[in-house]
């Protein structure tokens, strides 16, 4: 059984419910997080068909990712922990860029999308050197080691 979708138009003082069938629509489609409750309607999708509307939706939820990223570079700088958790970042920013290059590309202009993967460039080559440093550390602290017996 098929879902009905609708759509509630507007125009002037005239209010009509419209059915419509979205799989048919190009847009942007995502689902919403849904973290309030609300005993109103619930919405399981969304698509986003105005290009303004699509590329500030997009640009909102790229900016939070690359936050995230920096806060994680950021927090453990100081930090003596392994490698793992930079190596795990770095995996999961070079899949991040190519689902930007993938998904994201047909709605982004190229002005914007060329600074995003400079910034995104910028972040795999600090997480990069950040492995790279904490493997010379432990190279280097297995030596001493290996030395001293």
């Amino acid at each position: 059984m098929k879902k009905q979708h609708y759509y509630i138009y507007k125009k002037g003082e005239e209010k009509s419910i419209v059915a419509l069938d979205y799989d048919k629509i190009s847009g942007y489609r995502f689902t919403p997080k849904n973290n309030v409750k609300y005993d109103g309607v619930k919405i399981n999708s969304v698509v986003v068909i105005n290009q303004s509307m699509i590329e500030k939706v997009l640009k909102r939820k790229i900016k939070n990712r690359l936050d995230l990223y920096l806060k994680l570079i950021i927090q453990n700088i100081d930090d003596d922990s392994d490698g793992d958790a930079y190596r795990e970042a770095l995996n999961d920013l070079s899949r991040y860029k190519d689902i930007v290059l993938n998904k994201y590309q047909k709605y982004l202009d190229e002005k914007y999308l060329k600074l995003l993967l400079k910034k995104i460039a910028v972040l795999e080559y600090e997480l990069t050197k950040k492995t790279n440093f904490k493997q010379f550390d432990e190279e280097v602290y297995e030596e001493e080691i290996h030395r001293r017996r």
